[in-house]
């Protein structure tokens, strides 16, 4: 949203546990209406929770294929991490992508760790590759 220059939002969002006046309310509500975020159930979103790596290549993906409207480049052969199978159906295409693109890497140890919290770090350093690269 930010990298977006906070445009302005219209609507607010539909999940029941992003309430108005909260820091995220805005931020959510533009990802949520250009398809970037889609919740974790149909109504309800956990913006107090914590975001796994293939949640954060989703959205990133998302970001760069809805809100950018850029084709995804490259796939990225996922057969080579230890723990490729326990990626998420609906993360395996971005988690690929990002991948392929340098956005995100496995660890020493030969996993991706799919459903492992993103740090703060980690996190910087997707946002600063993705304002970089895209």
């Amino acid at each position: 949203y930010r990298l977006a220059g906070e445009p302005e939002v219209a609507e607010a969002a539909t999940f029941t546990d992003v309430k108005a006046g909260r820091y995220y309310a805005e931020a959510v509500a533009w990802a949520e209406d250009l398809g970037i975020a889609k919740g974790m159930t149909a109504t309800a979103f956990q913006p107090e929770g914590t975001v796994t790596r293939q949640q954060a290549a989703t959205f990133l993906y998302r970001y760069v294929t809805e809100y950018l409207k850029q084709a995804p480049a490259g796939d990225g052969d996922l057969t080579g991490f230890t723990d490729a199978a326990s990626i998420s159906l609906y993360a395996r295409e971005a988690m690929s992508w990002a991948t392929a693109t340098g956005l995100l890497e496995g660890y020493g140890d030969g996993a991706i760790g799919p459903k492992n919290p993103v740090t703060r770090a980690q996190m910087a350093k997707f946002l600063t590759i993705l304002d970089t690269k895209f």
